[in-house]
């Protein structure tokens, strides 16, 4: 077909041009009369020969249109004779549509689909249609498949390489009714008003806040076509389809900063905690996924919402707050008489924190093993001094004797050996599979409890039988204070000075002696319970005391502190040294320290494979947020991320490109707009 165009294309130029010729030298020799022609021609003739011309190109027009629907004709009943003799009607009936392109992939042939779109596609190249259809044909594979958008219809396409042919089939209607579908699918919400136990009362501006937080929950959602209902003091159920979640999503649900700022006086705001599911149709599990959802935004702080889609990965959007310490203590007195129960029935107990266990991960695991003590049930710290920080692994030797250290720890693999059936294990100060010491033990063991003060990832330990994530804890050493305090046990239960000691330092190094911004009353409450145990603060200080080196080297790594963004700097170890975490940490809470810096990011190589980033914030930016995106997670004001088998300068480009995207997302503004009145 597109010979024969050619050829059409060529004669008609010819015979064009020959008659613009004899045109233009008729009309001079006649008008000059050059040897003497228009003695011998009249006008008359001149007349007859253009009405001759003009037979001419009516003739030749007529012999091209029947050459060419000769080829039309013939290509047709080629067709017609491969897939059969009804073929266009089976073509119109099954909406499908024939293209054949040469090897420059110009179209050559298409069948009555695309006549009736009014479109006329012969000599021209296939790309026009889409680019993907032109990529096809550059493939291997004898066919390809693929889904195009043309002329406002969607069509399946699949391409065959040997006759050089495109089969289109047009899948609108499929398309839309499955877009119809899934915006009209079920989705289950739960919106939960945070720190309200701790503000709702009789005071009059508390309640007037509530109700106006109230209003602008029903606005918002009502606005976005959401059935809600009030299910409790404190919590609403919700109803919606997947359109008016995608809606939500994409103003990041506004709702979060709408209520974060309704503020009245110094009090803790009023936030939402908001979990939704969808992507399943059975409402039994979606209910259970929504559940779950709400659980995540609450143990990470809350003030932000959890979106749970069936089979995906868990969405977070809002989380800029810092998480608000309660005064109640019922959670946590509830929580330790539930633990003592659990390690009463016990046969034995194990407990093991963090890889490259530090401080507070040892005061935390020395603080079970007291109400183990108290319960008289046997307890063992899962350890390894190979998994240990350096300045831990110093102070826990220092501070036991051989008989009392040995006594105290199992190692992993003979804890792995060891595991009962009726055997609790403890995990603290992580909650995260992927980070425990050992992942094996973890595994093995059927009953697991959690105390963490991290904020939770998406990554959880599956299904343990009782959790305390409190991410308004400035540490785990903390948490397992308020714990012993608090608990209803008669007479109270009694910490070891050795114990109550490394639990301070624990508390010491998290909150950095107290100086970050986030650490909260309950911080230095249990500094005081410890101390009324006779812990140490001297000793305890002295614990984390960095020796000559280890000063020089964070001194060298602070020198390389670089400022991408106004606030925000950022400091890498040489590649060729290989650091400790613990100095990681030290050197982003020294620089913390600095006027001016609002968040650091201090990047290192631990071990040979394998690099750190360790994160610090004034409260102004979510770092937690921002080392999630890395792979990695944390506190608000503390977290980092790992990365193995990656060249240093990989890992900088990735924590660039991960500050210009977040960076706003992260930042704290309600805080921001609190500190300039």
């Amino acid at each position: 077909m597109r010979k024969a165009i050619h050829y059409v294309r060529n004669i008609s130029l010819i015979i064009t041009g020959l008659e613009i010729i004899l045109l233009v030298l008729g009309f001079v020799f006649y008008s000059l009369n050059l040897y003497g022609v228009a003695d011998y021609v009249s006008g008359e003739y001149i007349v007859v020969a253009a009405a001759i011309l003009v037979v001419i190109n009516f003739v030749v027009y007529w012999m091209c249109v029947t050459s060419l629907e000769k080829a039309r004709l013939r290509n047709d009943l080629e067709t017609a004779t491969l897939v059969g003799s009804d073929v266009q009607e089976a073509y119109a009936f099954g909406k499908i549509g024939l293209i054949v392109v040469d090897e420059s992939n110009v179209i050559l042939w298409t069948n009555n689909l695309f006549k009736e779109l009014k479109v006329d596609l012969i000599d021209t190249p296939i790309g026009h249609l889409s680019k993907n259809l032109d990529s096809m044909t550059k493939g291997s594979a004898a066919t390809a498949e693929d889904k195009v958008t043309f002329k406002d219809r969607i069509y399946a396409v699949k391409y065959i390489s040997s006759p050089r042919l495109f089969i289109f089939h047009d899948i609108t209607a499929y398309e839309n009714a499955l877009s119809y579908n899934k915006e009209q699918g079920l989705c289950l919400g739960v919106i939960n008003i945070d720190n309200y136990d701790d503000r709702a009362g009789d005071e009059e501006d508390a309640n007037d806040t509530l109700a106006k937080v109230r209003a602008t929950i029903a606005d918002y959602f009502r606005e976005k076509n959401v059935l809600l209902r009030r299910v409790s003091a404190d919590s609403y159920f919700a109803v919606c389809n997947y359109k008016s979640l995608q809606s939500m999503k994409k103003d990041c649900f506004a709702v979060l900063e709408k209520v974060r700022s309704i503020q009245v006086g110094p009090e803790a705001p009023f936030t939402l905690s908001i979990g939704f599911a969808h992507g399943f149709p059975d409402s039994i599990r979606l209910n259970e996924m929504v559940t779950n959802a709400l659980d995540v935004a609450l143990s990470r702080g809350g003030d932000q919402v959890c979106v749970s889609t069936y089979g995906a990965e868990l969405e977070f959007f809002g989380g800029k707050t810092v998480t608000q310490e309660t005064t109640s203590r019922v959670k946590v007195r509830t929580f330790a008489d539930a633990f003592l129960k659990l390690v009463s029935d016990a046969s034995e107990v194990y407990v093991m924190g963090h890889a490259e266990m530090d401080m507070d991960a040892l005061g935390a695991c020395l603080g079970v093993r007291a109400i183990c003590e108290y319960a008289q049930k046997s307890c063992h710290i899962v350890y390894s001094p190979k998994l240990a920080e350096r300045k831990t692994r110093i102070a826990f030797q220092e501070a036991f004797s051989k008989d009392a250290y040995d006594a105290l720890t199992i190692d992993p693999d003979e804890a792995l050996a060891s595991i009962k059936k009726n055997t609790l294990l403890v995990v603290v100060d992580v909650s995260r599979p992927s980070m425990v010491l050992s992942r094996a033990v973890l595994q093995k063991a059927s009953k697991v409890i959690v105390i963490d003060h991290h904020r939770r990832a998406e990554e959880y330990i599956d299904s343990p039988i009782a959790a305390l994530v409190d991410p308004s804890a400035s540490s785990a050493s903390e948490i397992l204070v308020e714990m012993i305090r608090y608990a209803t046990a008669n007479p109270r239960i009694e910490i070891r000075q050795s114990y109550a000691t490394l639990m301070l330092s624990g508390i010491f190094l998290d909150t950095n002696f107290f100086k970050n911004k986030t650490t909260g009353m309950k911080a230095f409450e249990a500094a005081e319970i410890l101390k009324s145990y006779g812990a140490d603060n001297s000793l305890a200080d002295d614990y984390l005391k960095d020796e000559y080196e280890e000063y020089s080297l964070i001194t060298k790594i602070i020198s390389t502190m670089e400022t991408p963004y106004y606030g925000v700097v950022y400091c890498v170890s040489d590649e060729k040294d290989i650091v400790e975490r613990s100095t990681l940490a030290k050197v982003a809470n020294q620089v913390m320290q600095l006027k001016g810096i609002n968040a650091v990011f201090v990047i290192g190589k631990t071990e040979e494979k394998l690099i750190r980033l360790s994160a610090r914030s004034d409260g102004s930016i979510n770092v937690q947020l921002l080392c999630e995106k890395m792979g990695g997670g944390g506190h608000f004001s503390s977290a980092a991320a790992v990365f193995i088998g990656q060249p240093l300068s990989k890992v900088i480009a990735t924590f660039k490109e991960t500050l210009d995207e977040f960076l706003d997302t992260a930042r704290n503004d309600n805080r921001k707009e609190g500190e300039n009145k």
